[in-house]
């Protein structure tokens, strides 16, 4: 009941007070449902929200009144432009002790500061700031998982900082794996929350291919229609999981269905038919999607962050590429077009099915729309300034984000979808139990 009680306290507040309304200006039926929900949440047991008894006599509220009053409020968080905001980022590298070097900019020289005095605004709404002890109570006794490549494991990173200024994990990876530094476990204990990382660059099975071994753009062979054992094996006790792939998809790369080659994307191989690179990207969604939903026991809500663009210029990446713009872009300035765009959809479209064959089983599918507003943050990059200890230093960084920086703002996404989700589900059982 308690926790019932703070998600209406706490939405009510944002969408009434929180933009300067005043309150006399809510109208008496507003007060008048307000007054009743309330009374409802403090008088009714928990039990009667969580088991199938019949509920006593209750006032008959309508699920559209409750969306009238305010509280329920739709919003494109994902379509904006970016701000200045002079007051800079959530925390610092002298803040929060838990930044890896790989994103650590200040720490390795970056002479600017602007790129951490922005902030994305929505076009028709404003995004709540990040609330760090919302978040924790919004995730208390559960388990979140970050599955994807390291710049998935970048968004993890990002929520330890913000998290830190109310409470600090402990790491517990060696409990569950060697390798504990592509497979991370934290711990909150004031909140018996997991957050962790599993990496998965392809989301599916895959293995070297390459004569020569493994390198940066080495042949590599996926199983698209196989799950990558290092997740799926993992997954069934998360109840978030936020999912992502993307760059690794440029390199060259053989297709396996049913053990049989069905295509490749740049292996230039004979007899191999060529296909483009979103054949694969597009499969490897369908697999994961496909596999969370025959997940006997996994019971989570699954969130694709979509593609993180890169911001190479003046060459590709191993040709002297580079990012040294120290401010963001405008929409006119750079579209959403190109392969950032088809990626995206590709992604979206494997989504929606998944969305629609999810609801079956009673199982959630959320999108987490980031690639618009990170295609405006070429500043936002390490460039030369992170130090990563399987990269070649003078390699440009421009695919992972600088800590802080505009990657926080998908972590103020994420806290926006959970809490949508949250009220979500609490009307549901508020209907069903008043009606």
């Amino acid at each position: 009941m308690q926790s019932l009680l703070f998600y209406f306290t706490m939405k009510f507040n944002d969408n009434e007070f929180s933009n300067g309304k005043n309150t006399q200006h809510i109208a008496p039926k507003k007060l008048l449902l307000l007054a009743l929900i309330l009374v409802f949440l403090t008088i009714v047991p928990l039990y009667l929200l969580t088991t199938s008894r019949s509920p006593p006599p209750s006032p008959k509220i309508d699920i559209s009144d409750l969306r009238n009053i305010g509280i329920v409020k739709e919003c494109d968080i994902f379509s904006g432009k970016w701000i200045p905001y002079p007051y800079g980022p959530y925390y610092t590298d002298a803040t929060c002790s838990l930044i890896i070097d790989q994103h650590n900019c200040m720490k390795f020289g970056r002479p600017d500061t602007e790129f951490m005095k922005w902030r994305w605004r929505p076009e028709k709404c404003e995004l709540p700031f990040f609330n760090a002890k919302q978040f924790l109570e919004l995730v208390r006794g559960k388990m979140m998982a970050f599955v994807g490549d390291s710049v998935g494991r970048n968004q993890m990173q990002s929520l330890l900082c913000l998290l830190s200024s109310v409470t600090h994990p402990e790491d517990i990876s060696h409990r569950y794996t060697a390798d504990t530094t592509y497979f991370k476990r934290w711990f909150y204990a004031d909140y018996g929350f997991t957050l962790a990382t599993l990496w998965s660059p392809f989301l599916v099975k895959s293995r070297d291919a390459d004569p020569n071994g493994h390198s940066l753009n080495s042949l590599m062979s996926l199983y698209l229609d196989q799950a990558d054992e290092a997740w799926a094996s993992q997954i069934e006790d998360f109840d978030y999981v936020i999912i992502s792939a993307g760059q690794w998809f440029f390199r060259p790369l053989i297709y396996y269905i049913n053990g049989q080659i069905v295509g490749c994307h740049n292996c230039y191989m004979e007899n191999i038919t060529a296909v483009t690179m979103y054949y694969g990207y597009r499969m490897a969604f369908r697999t994961a999607f496909e596999t969370l939903r025959s997940l006997k026991n996994y019971k989570g809500i699954t969130f694709l962050r979509t593609f993180s663009p890169s911001h190479f210029e003046n060459g590709a990446w191993n040709e002297g590429g580079n990012c040294v713009r120290t401010m963001p872009f405008t929409s006119e300035e750079m579209k959403f077009d190109g392969y950032n765009l088809e990626f995206f959809l590709t992604q979206v479209e494997e989504l929606r099915k998944a969305q629609k064959e999810g609801k079956k089983g009673g199982l959630k599918f959320e999108l987490l729309a980031t690639t618009e507003a990170m295609l405006l943050r070429p500043d936002g990059h390490p460039n030369y300034y992170g130090r990563s200890p399987h990269s070649n230093v003078t390699v440009a960084d421009c695919v992972h984000w600088c800590l802080p920086g505009p990657v926080d703002t998908w972590n103020e996404f994420l806290l926006y979808m959970m809490r949508k989700e949250a009220w979500r589900s609490f009307y549901e059982k508020l209907q069903r139990t008043i009606s």
